[in-house]
């Protein structure tokens, strides 16, 4: 099926799938909006797309588009108004040990076996697992984004990895994986912290988190960080 709607590019097409089993509800009648992958996705359709709810896996921008059901929510942080809670400032003095640096986002062997022990030790019942060099590529990476990993290390030892993509708006986190073993550090609380840093840093007024989904627990962290902007009824509503 297939639909049709306008960017700053002009008209451009949409694709919705079949109905499938949703990923976060216990429901099989999801449905998922696809932007034509044969379109040429520029930085400027890229950001619009995002403002409008929508997510990068690998090349391709979706978005959730059920009959009946909007319990996926886009979520942004307005980062220039973020405030720490004492549990994320406490996170962060827990890894004050811990370096950040900004790398390339590319195929290496130090990434994929850190992301394919994340999925077996964390993910092993989900539809990711098991992980792969292919799925590694096609869901993390893509040609056109402006993507690069938020890496943390531990002296040498990778423990946490943020596949992020910069926009003229913001940063867009696309996933984190990390250490399974070093959960007592909550480095997935530790990599969005460190995501809103630099957009700080850089300038950029928003970082976008994602679906937040109310009855989903896994999916409940993404309205910790406040104040949080959620994408209701066409437009961004501010959570204090």
């Amino acid at each position: 099926m297939q639909d049709s709607n306008s960017t700053d590019s002009g008209q451009a097409q949409f694709f919705l799938t079949p109905k499938h089993p949703c990923s976060y509800l216990n429901r099989n009648n999801a449905q998922t909006l696809f932007f034509d992958p044969r379109q040429v996705i520029t930085t400027e359709i890229y950001q619009h797309l995002t403002d409008q709810g929508f997510r990068r896996s690998g090349s391709h921008l979706y978005r959730p588009h059920c009959g009946g059901c909007n319990a996926c929510i886009p979520t942004r942080v307005p980062v220039a108004q973020f405030k720490p809670r004492r549990s994320q400032q406490r996170v962060l003095k827990k890894n004050a040990d811990l370096e950040v640096r900004i790398e390339e986002a590319t195929f290496s062997r130090r990434h994929y076996h850190l992301y394919e022990r994340y999925i077996s030790l964390r993910h092993a019942d989900g539809d990711m697992y098991p992980a792969s060099e292919d799925q590694f590529r096609s869901f993390l990476l893509s040609p056109w984004s402006k993507s690069q990993f938020i890496s943390i290390y531990r002296g040498q030892q990778l423990l946490s990895v943020a596949v992020t993509d910069k926009q003229p708006n913001g940063l867009s986190a696309i996933y984190t994986f990390y250490e399974p073993q070093e959960e007592a550090r909550s480095l997935g609380v530790f990599s969005i912290l460190q995501q809103v840093q630099l957009c700080m840093d850089w300038g950029l007024p928003y970082l976008y988190l994602g679906y937040w989904v109310k009855d989903c627990a896994k999916m409940s962290y993404k309205t910790d960080y406040r104040p949080t902007e959620l994408f209701v009824n066409n437009r961004w509503v501010r959570l204090t």
